[in-house]
């Protein structure tokens, strides 16, 4: 791992250990002034602007409060000179949805660039997969027979 890498893994960790305290300075503190993030709940559009960002912060600090996990899984980071990409799986949910879906992980990708030798957050997006239906099993799609 390069030393960008290392950076970057430590800015999402510090990320997701402060969402997990509910410090919202800390949040913010690496995500560009344009950022774009599309999350979970609406508006599904996403959200443009720092301003945007950090309002939505205190709503899912308010249910996290009420006991729900917020825990980084596994992070992967590639980092070139001046962009890269993360993408992680995090515990988060109530100890009932996770009791329920043991399995269950929020779905996290990150797109970052460096500005002034800093790396930021420029695009955020999280998901969780449809429990509508029953998994399907893994498939060899995409592999050659």
């Amino acid at each position: 791992m390069n030393q960008d890498e290392e950076q970057i893994r430590r800015l999402i960790e510090e990320w997701a250990s402060a969402v997990h305290r509910g410090d919202l300075a800390t949040v913010v503190r690496d995500h560009a002034d344009d950022l774009v993030m599309y999350d979970v709940p609406p508006p599904y559009e996403g959200l443009r602007g720092l301003d945007a960002y950090r309002a939505v912060w205190p709503g899912f600090f308010a249910w996290q409060a009420s006991g729900a996990e917020f825990t980084l899984d596994t992070l992967d980071v590639t980092a070139g000179q001046d962009v890269a990409y993360a993408h992680a799986l995090l515990r988060c949910g109530t100890p009932g949805e996770l009791a329920e879906h043991p399995a269950l992980r929020l779905r996290l990708t990150l797109g970052l660039r460096k500005e002034d030798g800093r790396w930021v957050v420029a695009h955020e997006h999280h998901s969780f997969p449809d429990l509508s239906s029953p998994p399907e099993p893994s498939s060899s799609a995409g592999r050659a027979s």
